[in-house]
């Protein structure tokens, strides 16, 4: 039996080899005697006579040794898979790499460009630069759109008062007179009516004296003439310092009772003119007054034309 075992000793250490090189070999080659076993076993049985029992006893204990490294062969099994295992994910025990280098390999070709790789980290900042020229300055650019009106504003705090400033009156000048009942004046030609009741006459602008009107306050006046007509026709203008401003004519025809005559017209005056009724025809002198008629004439500013008036009493 030892020598039996012994000669099954090189074939043992070649089946090993096998499995490190041709696992896949290997396994077929273990099957197969599996098979040659089995087959030598049943020839041995089924032969009947002894010369041929006796030619077969040596291969009888062959094959019975050569099951009895069975539990060997399984073992040597089991590791092939497990090794066959690790060649295949490319993890070669450090163990069985006793082989000489094999000779360099030629080039591989040129892979495929690989992925862009990932942005680089940021850099250090730079020390500060000096500062430089000033530059030209630009165009004014095009005007842009006018904007949307924005929402009001809070009301603003309250001021303070002010000084109390001049108290101005409108600047006044007007007037108003009458002839007397039954007064007899000459009225010639070129003769100034003397209007000698006073009606109104505030400020004093006429005079009672001369029957005229002196402007004080720049600006429009109105003037106005009514005269009652008795006895006789009537004719008289409205003088402006020695023109003629406007004329009135009034004819009476020996009528029982008095006609009237009335005119007026706006005057522009400044300071110093002077404003009359003067008779026009000496036989026209028609002038009339009793206590149930009147001759008058009346005058009175309508606007200024002064920005700062002064103040008038």
């Amino acid at each position: 039996m030892d020598r039996d075992l012994s000669s099954f000793g090189p074939v043992l250490v070649l089946l090993e080899s096998l499995l490190h090189v041709f696992p896949s070999q290997t396994l077929w080659l273990g099957g197969t005697a599996l098979a040659g076993f089995s087959s030598a076993l049943t020839n041995i049985s089924s032969r009947s006579s002894s010369s041929q029992r006796l030619h077969y006893i040596s291969h009888r204990d062959t094959a019975m040794t050569s099951l009895r490294l069975l539990p060997l062969l399984h073992s040597l099994l089991i590791l092939q898979v497990h090794l066959s295992d690790q060649l295949e994910d490319n993890k070669i025990p450090p163990s069985l790499c006793t082989g000489h280098p094999g000779i360099p390999g030629s080039p591989g070709v040129h892979g495929s460009p690989g992925q862009p790789g990932r942005d680089g980290r940021d850099g250090r900042d730079a020390a500060p630069a000096e500062k430089g020229e000033k530059g030209n300055r630009g165009e004014p650019g095009e005007t842009g759109v006018r904007g949307l009106t924005g929402d009001r504003g809070e009301a603003g705090q309250k001021g303070d008062r002010g000084q109390a400033g001049e108290c101005a009156v409108a600047p006044k000048s007007a007037f108003s007179a009458k002839l007397s009942d039954g007064l007899t004046l000459p009225l010639n030609v070129g003769d100034a009516v003397r209007f000698d009741k006073i009606i109104l006459n505030e400020q004093g602008d006429y005079n009672t004296e001369t029957g005229r009107f002196t402007c004080k306050v720049p600006g429009v006046y109105y003037f106005a003439v009514h005269a009652t007509v008795y006895r006789a026709s009537l004719q008289f203008d409205l003088m402006k310092n020695g023109h003629t401003v406007a004329s009135y004519f009034q004819f009476y025809g020996n009528w029982p009772k008095p006609a009237s005559l009335s005119g007026g017209s706006l005057l522009h005056l400044v300071p110093g003119d002077q404003v009359w009724v003067q008779m026009a025809l000496s036989e026209y002198n028609g002038f009339y007054s009793s206590t149930k008629t009147d001759s008058t004439f009346t005058g009175f500013l309508v606007y200024s034309y002064w920005k700062h008036s002064a103040v008038f009493e």
